[in-house]
């Protein structure tokens, strides 16, 4: 067995155990070591039965004295019971629907038993459903630290703990990327004795040391990645846009609106950086509403009065075509040619359809000044004359590979990278924004227009529903539509299509029999998905009933209500990202929590929040290690080890990267270094 060894050749590895590993993106021994755990049991104080205390985990060495096993046909489960004994006394074991386990146990066997104790009806302790194994010289799941992995439906933890106990011999093979002085500097442990510690630590402090270094590793890869990246773009040549003063407060004068202050500021920004000659690299962050786009359309005109083209990306479909339509209103009284290229659409000048062929010839011949689009923009044999800035929507992070496809897409007789501006509208904390991505400029929109109404938001007790219900039907009889989103509940429902399928039930059949409800979850194809979130936002439903695929994007202004069901399951910028679906248009709109935990304080300091940039920061306070939601969420890199609270890390670590640079600009002295960033994961062989 090797480091790229298939999981298929270790014991207890079938067809069905394999294809759930695949899920968790798990296929070889490399991957199942880099598997890590997201919590941990403290098994490891081995006491006598007379020491136990109820509602106290530990564990105990004992001989199983009687075993048995019947089933209850009144709660229809099989239960099996065993009483245990050591010099101190007896101790009562019951597992639920695990009849397996008489026939694993033999009578006066010696076995090591792990779990909480609680009170029996007698008043005596007894354990329900604990963790067992017999003694043996090193134990897995009991008398331990003990390891919980994230699983998947056909999974448990344990039998992760037996598969990982079965590849940790490999780490023996793994080669330490991190040269030996900083290692020894930041007194670290070698890369092998991490991997072995974060999965089976003897003690806390070695525990302790792992999670130091795979969260440094974690964060020099992340930072010398940043660091190559921004060296590059210093050397890449770019299209020098000028300032076209008098045209741009001409258009300015032109809007039905005034621009913020923050508006202003981050558009004259974007416009000097875009006046060097390298390529810039911008993330524009701002709350939901704030004008990102508007800035973003200054740029581009900007450019295009430099006789430069502008691609702007969104991520999905219904995206690009929103922001086709809104564009085309806002410069509509410009000579500005437009064109919407997505994977199944082609339009252009004036909304009119056009083949995608005849498009392509328009663009690469320069006479579309501005491209809207999806990755289709990416994966077509679209050439562009002179694309001068992409603009990419709800992205905060653009890949290198998308980058250089783009580079190919611009033109030849220019030799230059087009200018990136990237927006979010799920703000990070400056701070850590200045500190983590030292590879982008930042520009931030901090104000809402004036005219903005903010969104009431409330948490609602179970004990109100019905109330909220009759809300939301005034909101409908008076034209308005309303959002719901359902939380994931079922561990195996990895996509949450149970809980979005029985509410959607409940709503139409119960709650509002004669309105239109439509579902929308992660298991619909994306055409599918598509065309039903193009369809509420046509006012075709009343009520959509949405997973998280609902979170980032869609624009219905005619949508007043936002119901997060389970809203403790969420993290903060998620419901942030969530109530922002709503407040787009000219009526006052609500946003209701429902929570299992009514007194949560954290949903309490949410509703009373409405700035982004105060969600973000408070998101960050709770934020420990390994605990983040998903960095698509957040705006966020999704770090498995390092916590983004640790700034002094994070900065430590960006130091490091550079001083490592400037001695070798291509890491050519440290090949187990480049390796890891080239594939931007661990890779160890």
């Amino acid at each position: 067995m090797d480091l790229k060894t298939p999981l298929t050749q270790l014991r207890g590895v079938g067809p069905k155990i394999a294809q759930a590993l695949q899920r968790l993106g798990i296929q070889n021994v490399r991957q199942l070591l880099q598997h890590y755990p997201f919590r941990y049991e403290d098994f490891s104080q081995v006491i006598p039965i007379s020491r136990l205390q109820a509602g106290i985990a530990a564990s105990v060495r004992v001989h199983v004295e009687l075993l048995g096993a019947r089933r209850s046909f009144r709660r229809r489960m099989s239960i099996t019971e065993a009483a245990v004994k050591d010099e101190s006394g007896y101790l009562k074991l019951v597992w639920f629907n695990q009849a397996y386990i008489a026939k694993s146990l033999e009578n006066n066997e010696e076995i090591i038993v792990s779990g909480t104790p609680s009170l029996a009806k007698d008043g005596s302790l007894q354990m329900t459903n604990p963790s067992f194994e017999p003694v043996k010289d090193e134990q897995t799941h009991t008398g331990r630290i003990v390891p919980i992995y994230p699983v998947t439906d056909g999974l448990t933890p344990k039998y992760l703990r037996y598969l990982v106990q079965q590849a940790l011999p490999c780490v023996e093979e793994i080669k330490d990327p991190l040269p030996t002085k900083i290692r020894q500097s930041e007194k670290l442990p070698k890369l092998e004795t991490a991997v072995r510690d974060i999965h089976f630590p003897k003690t806390y402090a070695a525990l302790r040391a792992a999670r130091a270094r795979l969260a440094f590793d974690e964060l020099l890869r992340f930072q010398l990645h940043n660091q190559m990246h921004r060296a590059q773009l210093h050397h890449a040549a770019a299209p020098k846009i000028e300032f076209h003063e008098k045209a741009t407060k001409d258009f300015v004068a032109t809007l039905p609106f005034t621009l913020t202050n923050g508006q202003r500021n981050a558009a004259w920004e974007i416009i000097q950086s875009m006046n060097e000659a390298h390529p810039m690299n911008r993330l524009l962050q701002g709350d939901v509403g704030s004008g990102k786009t508007l800035v973003a359309i200054l740029a581009a005109l900007n450019t295009m009065w430099s006789k430069h083209q502008v691609a702007i990306m969104a991520p999905t479909e219904v995206l690009a075509e929103q922001h086709f339509q809104s564009i085309q209103k806002t410069l509509q009284d410009t000579s500005i040619t437009i064109a919407l290229l997505t994977g199944s659409q082609a339009k252009a000048n004036r909304n009119d359809a056009i083949k995608k062929s005849q498009l392509k010839k328009e663009i690469g011949q320069g006479s579309i000044q501005l491209v809207i689009g999806t990755h289709a923009l990416l994966v077509e044999d679209v050439q562009f004359q002179s694309l001068g800035l992409i603009i990419i929507d709800e992205q905060h992070r653009f890949g290198v590979a998308q980058r250089k496809l783009l580079k190919e897409k611009t033109g030849t007789a220019l030799s230059t990278e087009p200018h990136f501006l990237s927006m979010t509208a799920t703000p990070i904390p400056r701070t850590l924004a200045l500190t983590l991505y030292s590879d982008l400029d930042i520009s931030t929109i901090t104000e809402m227009p004036k005219n903005r109404k903010p969104i009431r938001t409330h948490l609602i007790p179970e004990a109100k529903r019905k109330e909220m219900y009759g809300f939301i039907a005034q909101q409908i009889a008076q034209g308005r539509q309303a959002f719901v989103i359902t939380a994931l509940i079922d561990e195996s429902d990895l996509l949450g299509v149970k809980a979005a399928t029985h509410m959607a039930e409940e709503l139409q059949k119960h709650v509002f029999p004669k309105l239109r409800v439509a579902l929308l979850h992660g298991k619909l194809g994306s055409k599918e998905k598509e065309k039903i979130m193009r369809d509420f936002a046509d006012h075709h439903y009343d009520i959509l009933v949405a997973t998280a695929v609902i979170e980032v994007g869609i624009d219905v202004p005619n949508a007043s209500v936002m119901v997060i069901e389970n809203a403790e399951r969420f993290g903060l910028a998620q419901l942030h990202q969530f109530r922002g679906r709503v407040g787009r248009g000219d009526a006052q709109s609500y946003c209701f929590l429902l929570s299992q935990s009514e007194t949560s304080g954290r949903l309490k300091k949410f509703a009373a929040t409405r700035s982004g940039f105060a969600v973000a920061e408070e998101d960050l306070k709770r934020r420990g290690p390994g605990e983040l939601r998903g960095g698509r969420q957040s705006g966020l890199p999704d770090f498995r080890m390092a916590s983004l609270q640790d700034i002094e890390l994070i900065a430590h670590t960006r130091d490091i990267a550079k001083e490592l640079l400037q001695q070798d600009v291509n890491l050519e002295k440290w090949p187990g270094l480049l390796e890891t960033i080239r594939h931007d994961a661990v890779h160890w062989e």
